[in-house]
């Protein structure tokens, strides 16, 4: 599959999407989602799931289009683990609150950017 994590990314610099919806309807077409349902399914987890202080929204819809994808739990649960591992090492952090830099003033990575590294991994399991 040719990557799709700019077309990501940039649906979250445009601020069409919040970062959960981005991926989501970025690859709606592979899971058999319209891309309504996937805005709607992911709307809530934006900023961190909805607050800043949970998981990465991207991560959420990583995970979202992961579990549509293998319809299996315990694989989907295996290849979460795995995309949120590599997200950590490459991040220093999955939480959207130390992501962001609120707190300490020291940003890790921007929204766009999680966005893409969020869809990179996934890629590997589509």
């Amino acid at each position: 599959m040719e990557t799709r994590k700019h077309l990501a990314a940039e649906k979250k610099r445009c601020n069409t999407h919040n970062c959960a919806q981005s991926v989501v309807c970025t690859y709606c077409d592979i899971v058999g989602l319209d891309e309504q349902t996937a805005l709607d399914i992911a709307s809530a987890y934006g900023t961190g799931m909805g607050n800043m202080e949970g998981t990465c929204g991207a991560l959420v819809g990583a995970g979202m289009i992961v579990g549509l994808a293998t319809r299996d739990r315990h694989l989907s649960r295996a290849r979460m683990k795995e995309i949120m591992t590599r997200f950590q090492q490459r991040n220093g952090a999955t939480q959207c609150k130390l992501l962001k830099g609120i707190g300490t003033g020291r940003p890790l990575r921007d929204c766009p950017d999680c966005v893409a590294d969020a869809s990179e991994f996934l890629e590997e399991y589509l």
